[in-house]
């Protein structure tokens, strides 16, 4: 499959430029390679903005010697591309705006979550909207809007208009991933090649610049062993006997993994946010197609060892969620939840008005009562908070197991309230 990202329409390019039409900084932040650049340019080139992106040695040279000068000499608005490489502008930039405030006027982007490194000590609060930019969706690779997500909180009952796709289909879907180089490249062997590359850079580089320090040899052996625990519990003690390394190393390098945007930590729902940080979060990959790089996943040894195609299949749904996320009406949390008793669920949505929804994930192609425990069990302990329960599965029909308890198709989620994608240039 050819696929460039400047012919793909974004779905989080209108809610970029409702920000930029009344917010006067605007941070797109996300993993390196996920289009954010080509996605801020658009907008740039629509508006009249100067684009700088501090990857250049120069810019990056000019930027750092004199953060306050550097800021007083931009004109009109601006695009800072990779601003976590100079955090030392984000002060600078506070100063600009309290001085003139004007919607639009700073465009940055960063690989990084660039508000949790330590050297920002300036807070842009009330001054700046933070967007995450994910690879390509599901959706926008098929030229649409997905809104699985308010579909799923919305009074009425699914309505899935279409079929699902074979297992075989949906691995192959996860195994590519989304980000736009790899997608862009059909043979096999070359998006090989290409997520090599990327974890050399992102490792060597981005994570290092993170770090300021040289000696982080222990990350890709990290990085692989936690490919293998996508979408099970993070138990850092047993993560840290693993590799031999302090508990508070780990945590450490597991942090800079995060800002990173390589692995997501997902904290478990326990009806109050006090209560909800003592559990065991879960690890997700953003992306499937890196986790399977990293795995040594594909199609023909997930058909020799099919135990592994559940965490990838539950993975891949994980990330689809987050990017919509990002464009859906519906403002919600990812969570999971888990009893004492061991009963799970593996995703579910929190929205702002307290809501639940929970989703359990099946590779199988089958579905029956038992796969709905998990979801009695959240039920029973949310209450009234509990608005409806899905179990996603490698079928084709989608079923009611009950008034808030349904049966659909994996490939629901980009197709349930689906609107051809918003286009414009």
């Amino acid at each position: 499959m050819g696929t460039s990202s400047a012919h793909v329409e974004r779905n989080l390019r209108p809610a970029l430029e409702a920000a930029l039409g009344d917010t006067p900084v605007v941070l797109v932040v996300g993993p390196r390679q996920a289009g954010k650049t080509t996605l801020c340019c658009l907008a740039a080139e629509r508006r009249g903005a100067r684009i700088l992106s501090l990857d250049d040695a120069a810019t990056l040279a000019a930027a750092s010697a004199d953060p306050a000068g550097f800021v007083a000499a931009l004109d009109g608005a601006v695009v800072l591309d990779e601003i976590q490489k100079a955090p030392a502008l984000l002060p600078a930039i506070k100063l600009a705006v309290d001085r003139r405030l004007e919607p639009g006027r700073f465009l940055l982007t960063g690989s990084a979550d660039v508000l949790a490194l330590p050297r920002v000590s300036e807070s842009l609060a009330g001054r700046m909207e933070v967007l995450t930019l994910w690879p390509f969706s599901q959706g926008e690779l098929a030229g649409r809007r997905e809104g699985f997500i308010d579909a799923l909180f919305a009074a009425a009952k699914p309505d899935l208009g279409a079929t699902g796709e074979a297992r075989a289909d949906l691995v192959e879907r996860a195994l590519r991933g989304g980000f736009p180089e790899a997608v862009a490249r059909g043979d096999l062997e070359r998006r090989r090649a290409w997520f090599r590359s990327y974890v050399t850079t992102m490792l060597d580089r981005d994570v290092r610049h993170l770090a300021n320090i040289e000696g982080l040899t222990d990350l890709p052996r990290l990085l692989t062993l936690l490919a293998a625990r996508s979408a099970s519990l993070l138990n850092v003690a047993e993560l840290s006997r693993s590799m031999g390394l302090p508990h508070t190393t780990l945590t450490r390098y597991l942090a800079l993994l995060e800002r990173a945007f390589l692995v997501r930590r997902v904290p478990a729902w326990a009806g109050s946010r006090a209560r909800r940080v003592v559990k065991m979060p879960r690890v997700w990959f953003p992306d499937t197609g890196l986790l399977g790089h990293l795995a040594g996943l594909t199609s023909a040894r997930l058909a020799d060892d099919p135990t592994a195609v559940g965490p990838l299949v539950e993975t891949f749904v994980a990330s689809e969620l987050a990017k919509q996320l990002g464009w859906s009406r519906t403002r919600a949390e990812i969570l999971h939840f888990r009893t004492h008793a061991g009963r799970e669920v593996d995703i579910v949505l929190e929205a702002d008005d307290g809501r639940l929804a929970g989703i359990e994930v099946k590779a199988a192609a089958t579905v029956g009562a038992a796969d709905f425990k998990g979801l009695g069990a959240l039920r029973e302990a949310a209450g009234k908070r509990f608005h409806r329960g899905v179990v996603l599965y490698a079928g084709r029909e989608a079923l009611p197991f009950a008034a808030d308890l349904w049966a659909l198709p994996v490939n629901a989620i980009w197709q349930l309230g689906a609107q051809p994608a918003r286009t414009g240039r």
